[in-house]
């Protein structure tokens, strides 16, 4: 009797543990299932497949539906154009596949050494280029700052015909007094259609009178020499223009208007310096540290 009970309890141990290991196997197989079901192919050229998974991140959650459609598309098709060149580059050119590998890990390596140089220097640029540098740097390179257009200082107004006071309007528009100008702010904030009143600001003169009448002007180098107001109309509106300062294509143009520049060409030069800088530092640690070592030949 005893016998027999440790028969059927074997028994019973066998079956649950065979029941075990099936579900075990069946839910392998199910993840298995789900990860097959997520490999959703998009497209394929010849064994290359691009896979649904393979175009998440392209479309942000701002995009429209129809712009976030065209999005994928193009990357799609992107990718078809590129396999296909790739298949025909192969059969018509034996490649060095070793020599690729090599570029593709140059290549990789670049991007991580790029990325840390900008970490590095957004890390510990300074930013505060002093007046001094700027002056200094245009004074030292003023070659290097010839004009490609035309630019002015000086005000331009424009109001339409019904507007008040057109005649005080200009003779405001012409006068150097203090509180004329205060006046002149004055009126163009409550009448002007349009108005650019900041005289120490250098503009570019194609710019100042783009839909304007003044567009016709042919010889805009005669213009300038000769006139210091000028005024024009259509059906709508009267144009003022008052040219307090010009300077002409092929002159060195004025420190203020190429301020922004050199203080941008400043700040390069030292993101330059920064990341020439790092990889020195590197060195100097690592040899100092005897990280690396060059085998003789």
């Amino acid at each position: 009797m005893r016998n027999k009970l440790l028969i059927i309890l074997s028994v019973c141990f066998s079956v649950c543990f065979m029941g075990c290991d099936y579900i075990n196997l069946k839910n392998f197989e199910s993840e298995e299932e789900s990860e097959e079901e997520i490999q959703v192919p998009v497209a394929k050229v010849g064994n290359s497949t691009l896979y649904q998974k393979d175009l998440n991140g392209i479309v942000g959650n701002e995009i429209s539906p129809k712009d976030s459609a065209n999005l994928v598309n193009r990357y799609v098709n992107s990718w078809i154009k590129k396999q296909l060149l790739i298949s025909e580059a192969a059969e018509k050119i034996n490649f060095d596949q070793a020599s690729i590998e090599r570029k593709v890990l140059d290549y990789r390596y670049a991007l991580m050494v790029h990325e840390y140089k900008k970490y590095y220097v957004d890390n510990n640029l300074d930013t505060l280029v002093s007046q001094e540098e700027i002056e200094n740097y245009y004074n030292e390179n003023k070659d290097n700052f010839e004009l490609k257009q035309n630019i002015i200082r000086g005000y331009f107004i424009t109001v339409t015909k019904d507007a008040p006071k057109i005649n005080q309007l200009k003779k405001l528009i012409n006068s150097d007094k203090a509180e004329d100008f205060k006046e002149l702010k004055s009126y163009c904030f409550r009448f002007a259609e349009t108005y650019f009143l900041e005289d120490s600001v250098w503009i570019n003169f194609d710019e100042a009178i783009r839909n304007t009448p003044f567009v016709s002007v042919t010889n805009k180098v005669d213009f300038l020499k000769s006139n210091s107001f000028v005024e024009d109309s259509n059906d709508e509106n009267l144009y003022f223009l008052r040219i307090k300062e010009y300077k002409i294509s092929d002159q060195i143009s004025p420190l203020e208007f190429v301020r922004n520049d050199i203080k941008q060409i400043i700040l390069n030069k030292r993101k330059v310096a920064l990341a020439n800088q790092l990889e020195e530092e590197v060195f100097e640690k690592a040899k100092s540290s005897n990280k690396y070592e060059i085998y003789k030949q």
